[in-house]
């Protein structure tokens, strides 16, 4: 499937660049995710090689786009082009590390917005992203390419929802959660009825849809994948055990409250077929860069839960864990991310 390990392959892009590429690395957003957004870009920025790449760390809010040169200087962004001016010359961008987890960085808007300028970046194309970022959408396609889903029913904002069907249909316990969303953000595990009501309630603060689930009892397996020169690259799968009642946003950003077991004990036989169904729906839900898919694993049936089209990478997070366990530093994993976005942009820019 192609080894992500590439002898030499640092030093042939220092020799490869007469000048170091700009690479915009893009944080902020304006969903519950912000904070982890903003704690994502200062590792990729650290991580990021300063040998071959000129880093600007670009924020983002709804109403503000600047290059934050330091604490005391912020640069505004030219969004005509997407450009800044620093001491008077314009700075434009080879390509942009998206690190923002929810909107706009993980649902297809910058991905449009970068497209139409034809500049570069790191993650799915626009309508994967857009798909993706919808559980609901994105549970009802992985159904019908045949591979398992847990029953689901969808809430929308100003739709009255009979909740003996819900309790009839699903069952408990079950999830419920934010449609579009990631980070755990706004999910309740409900265990009976009478916590269903407070938990859709909960889930509608972060967004205008809300999804409820069945659950599923087993173990949850997580398998990373990145292509590297059109070649699938399949990292060690992770199985995470959480200390809580289920993964949930303190779990995953709480040292200590969760287990993430690389590689996932389990027979090489689930193992292989965990890896042929992250790359038959990396291939056929259209994903581009690093992608994470999670899993429940009941029996030696795998269920999807859901695909991380922006997963976490942190030191700490569970895709450069897989990466470190074949030998690959984040900051390999890094450029690597960065020269693939550049590559899939070359190949398709005609078609622009």
């Amino acid at each position: 499937m192609g080894d992500i390990r590439n002898t030499g392959f640092m030093i042939n892009l220092q020799k490869k660049y007469c000048m170091k590429r700009n690479i915009a690395l893009i944080t902020g957003g304006w969903s519950g995710e912000i904070e982890i957004s903003l704690k994502s870009a200062a590792v990729i920025k650290n991580h990021l090689d300063k040998n071959i790449y000129n880093v600007y760390l670009i924020v983002i809010e709804r109403d503000n786009w600047f290059y934050h040169h330091d604490e005391n200087t912020k640069i505004p962004v030219d969004k005509n082009n997407f450009s800044t001016r620093i001491d008077g010359q314009e700075i434009r961008f080879d390509c942009t590390f998206i690190a923002i987890h929810g909107t706009p960085g993980e649902d297809g808007k910058l991905q449009g917005y970068f497209d139409m300028l034809k500049i570069p970046y790191t993650a799915c194309d626009v309508f994967t992203s857009s798909l993706t970022f919808n559980k609901y959408f994105t549970n009802h396609i992985v159904e019908n390419l045949g591979v398992k889903v847990g029953k689901m029913q969808i809430i929308k904002t100003g739709q009255e929802f009979n909740q003996p069907d819900i309790i009839k249909s699903i069952t408990f316990p079950c999830f419920v959660k934010p449609n579009k969303g990631g980070s755990s953000v706004g999910i309740s595990r409900v265990n009976k009825a009478e916590e269903l009501q407070s938990a859709i309630k909960k889930a509608f603060m972060h967004d205008d849809e809300v999804l409820v689930q069945e659950f599923i009892k087993g173990r949850e397996i997580a398998c990373g994948l990145i292509r590297n020169n059109d070649k699938m690259v399949i990292l060690p799968l992770c199985e995470i055990i959480s200390k809580k009642e289920f993964f949930d946003y303190e779990a995953k950003y709480t040292d200590g409250l969760a287990d993430e077991i690389v590689p996932a004990p389990i027979n090489e036989n689930l193992a292989e077929k965990c890896r042929e169904i992250s790359v038959f729906l990396y291939e056929n839900l259209n994903c581009k860069g690093i992608v994470r898919f999670d899993y429940i694993l009941d029996g030696d049936e795998f269920y999807f839960l859901e695909v991380n089209t922006i997963p976490g990478l942190s030191e700490g997070s569970i895709v450069p864990k897989m990466a470190n366990h074949i030998g690959m530093s984040i900051k390999e994993l890094f450029t690597m991310m960065v020269e693939e976005a550049i590559h899939w942009h070359h190949k398709r820019e005609k078609y622009y």
